[in-house]
């Protein structure tokens, strides 16, 4: 069974269509890659696949449950990591914690054991006690992934993780999503870091002006391409048709 199934996802605003019959899958303890241009439909399906937006059609399945008919159980098997978190700012970061933790009834003795471990983790265990509204855009970006990582659900749905974070939490990071898929967790990521995709995951799909362009590892993506042995962002580039940017970049170089 995959974690995460989606079938014909469609999405519109007024005569706009954001998201166009988009369907995909996401086995366990894969990492898979969704990316795209600005406007071409990322953060609507991930908004879809968390609950927050309703589709106009098709379905979502999470571990075999469709999100239409069981959402408390989709939701709580399903770590959201927004790319702009919103975050109680009068709470002390453990307090925003303990407040996440009661919402998914998370056990106790789990709670401090995976809190201290993720703090410590994140150099965040001196600011614990002090107001969310003190912290800097990278100390919130780590707090929201202590909330997701501490909970161990089997799917994490994750947009642009590593805006704000400095070179070392970004590390870290990475190894723990290598890590996690290790052991079993599907995880749905959103970047505009080719990078970090072509680095960790295991199938990539680009979509663009809110359709499903292709899905694939990265042999799949560079025959696509036409491109044998080209990185991630060339074949991104020929793929979204942005490929005339490489001839401005050349341009500039020979000035």
């Amino acid at each position: 069974m995959n974690a995460l199934e989606i079938q014909n996802l469609t999405k519109n605003f007024g005569q706009f269509t954001a998201v166009d019959h988009v369907s995909l899958t996401v086995g366990r303890g894969e990492i898979y890659g969704f990316l795209g241009p600005n406007g071409a439909g990322k953060t609507t399906t991930i908004k879809m696949i968390a609950g927050l937006l309703k589709p106009d059609s098709g379905e979502i399945l999470i571990n075999g449950f469709s999100l239409a008919e069981n959402p408390r159980i989709c939701k709580q098997e399903t770590g959201y990591i927004p790319d702009r978190p919103w975050l109680y700012e009068k709470l002390t970061g453990i307090e925003f914690l303990q407040f996440i933790a009661s919402l998914y009834n998370l056990d106790k003795a789990r709670f401090s054991d995976s809190t201290e471990y993720f703090l410590n983790l994140f150099d965040l265990s001196e600011w614990k006690n002090h107001l969310i509204e003190s912290y800097s855009h990278g100390m919130r970006q780590k707090l929201i992934m202590t909330s997701v990582l501490m909970q161990e659900q089997p799917l994490l749905v994750i947009d642009e993780p590593m805006v704000g974070l400095d070179p070392k939490s970004a590390r870290l990071v990475k190894e723990i999503f290598k890590q996690r898929a290790k052991d079993g967790t599907a995880i749905f990521l959103s970047t505009h870091s080719l990078e970090i995709a072509e680095e960790l995951c295991h199938r990539i799909a680009i979509i663009t002006e809110g359709k499903l362009r292709i899905s694939g590892d990265m042999e799949t993506l560079r025959h696509e391409a036409g491109k044998k042995s080209s990185d991630l962002e060339d074949i991104f580039l020929q793929l979204t048709g942005a490929w005339e940017m490489q001839e401005v970049i050349s341009a500039l170089r020979d000035r």
